[in-house]
């Protein structure tokens, strides 16, 4: 269902790397990102590189409601151009029954 509201589109991977400076500032967030990921810190700058893994960072924002808005706030970015971010790089779901 359409909301009428028009969303600035933001670039995901121009978010990815936002979010992963907020991760930086954040050692607790990023402790979390990391312990979830199995990534260590070494291999996040050359992570970058993979559209995959900027999908994973978006995730990880989505997928708690408290992290999405702390990012929100410091960010400057919305919830819903997150969002809207996070739908266009991690494609259709199961429940879109566009897949």
């Amino acid at each position: 269902m359409q909301s009428g509201l028009k969303i600035d589109k933001v670039d995901p991977a121009e978010l990815a790397v936002a979010i992963l400076g907020w991760l930086a500032n954040e050692p607790d967030m990023l402790s979390r990102f990391l312990a979830l990921s199995g990534l260590g810190p070494h291999d996040l700058r050359p992570a970058m590189a993979d559209p995959g893994f900027h999908a994973g960072l978006l995730d990880f924002i989505m997928q708690h409601e408290p992290t999405l808005v702390a990012f929100a706030a410091a960010s400057g970015y919305t919830p819903e151009q997150i969002a809207d971010a996070w739908h266009r790089i991690s494609g259709p779901g199961l429940d879109s029954g566009q897949y």
